[in-house]
């Protein structure tokens, strides 16, 4: 079992950056993968990135390549989403997720454990 909490969130001007952060609890941390997802109002919830087992392989979604940054620290049980270069676009509440692999995966519908979400907001 896993339990995932994030923080990091917040009001941030367009251009600006973020880094978001994702506790994890249990002694299998290493064991999962870890991903990133995103839901705005009204929409449904959208992969963002991924990493793997020791963190040597990541996969974003093509909207945030090249802003976005998926890491992991297997021994401080965390995973981060540094985002760079935030559009409006980007705002949502962000979700980390973790599922055993050994796989990518970007359906949702994949992923076994949840964070509670941290809102992400911005402006123009």
């Amino acid at each position: 079992q896993v339990q995932l909490v994030e923080s990091g969130g917040g009001l941030v001007q367009a251009g600006g950056s973020l880094r978001l952060s994702c506790a994890a609890s249990g002694r299998t941390f290493s064991s999962y993968f870890m991903g990133w997802f995103r839901q705005a109002p009204r929409k449904e919830r959208e992969f963002v990135a991924t990493i793997s087992w020791s963190g040597g392989s990541t996969y974003y979604t093509d909207s945030v390549k090249g802003r976005f940054t998926i890491s992991r620290d297997n021994a401080k049980n965390a995973v981060y989403l540094q985002m760079d270069s935030l559009k409006p676009e980007d705002t949502a509440v962000y979700y980390c997720a973790a599922r055993p692999g050994p796989r990518f995966s970007q359906s949702y519908r994949d992923y076994n454990y949840w964070g509670q979400g941290t809102q992400v907001t911005v402006s123009s």
